[in-house]
C-alpha cells in the first residue's frame, strides 16, 4: 500500500470513527479551476479536475468532509495525474462556508507544502437522497516540488458535484 492510500485511508477512519461522527454523504463532480496570476508558459492556466467527497456530520450545522481531487497531467508542471486529497470543515446546510488544508500528489512524490482554501457553496434537493453541490473556491498554493519547476499563484476554482445522502 503507497503512502497516499495509508494517509487517506487513516484520515477516513479518523473522522468516521470520531465520537459523534457519522457518515453524510459521498459526491461525484468537477472542478474548473484558473490561476489568478499569469504564469509562465509551461504551465496550463487554467483547467477542469475529478473531485471525489465523502461527507460527514459532526454537530447539527457542522460538517467534514475529506476530498480527493484528479488533475489530468500539464498541472503543476507534471505530465503525470496529479491527486489532491483534502480535508474541511463546513459550517451550515443550504448555504455554507468552509475552509480546509491539502497536498498534491504526483508520480510517488508529494509537494513540499500542503496548501488552503476556502470555500463557499449552495446544496439544493433533486431528489430526496441527492443533492446538486455548487461551490466556489479560493486555493492558496505556493507549489514547489514536482521535478525543478515552482508555481506561486492562488487559484480559484468552481465545482459542480452531485451528493448521495446517506
Amino acid at each position: 500500500m503507497n503512502k497516499l492510500t495509508c494517509l487517506l485511508l487513516t484520515a477516513t477512519l479518523s473522522f468516521i470513527l470520531a465520537p459523534g461522527a457519522h457518515a453524510q454523504g459521498i459526491g461525484i463532480g468537477t472542478h474548473y479551476w484558473r490561476t489568478v496570476d499569469e504564469i509562465s508558459d509551461e504551465f496550463d492556466r487554467d483547467g477542469f479536475s475529478w473531485v471525489f467527497s465523502f461527507q460527514g456530520s459532526i454537530a447539527p450545522l457542522v460538517r467534514y468532509q475529506l476530498d480527493l481531487e484528479r488533475f489530468s497531467g500539464d498541472f503543476a508542471g507534471t505530465t503525470k495525474s496529479v491527486y489532491a486529497p483534502q480535508a474541511l470543515i463546513i459550517g451550515g446546510r443550504v448555504l455554507y462556508g468552509g475552509a480546509g488544508i491539502g497536498i498534491l500528489y504526483s508520480d510517488g512524490d508529494f509537494a513540499n507544502r500542503p496548501f488552503y482554501l476556502l470555500r463557499a457553496g449552495v446544496e439544493l434537493p433533486i431528489l430526496p437522497r441527492i443533492r446538486l453541490d455548487l461551490n466556489a473556491n479560493y486555493h492558496f498554493l505556493d507549489i514547489k516540488g514536482f521535478g525543478d519547476s515552482r508555481v506561486n499563484t492562488d487559484a480559484l476554482s468552481f465545482g459542480a458535484m452531485l451528493r448521495l445522502k446517506l
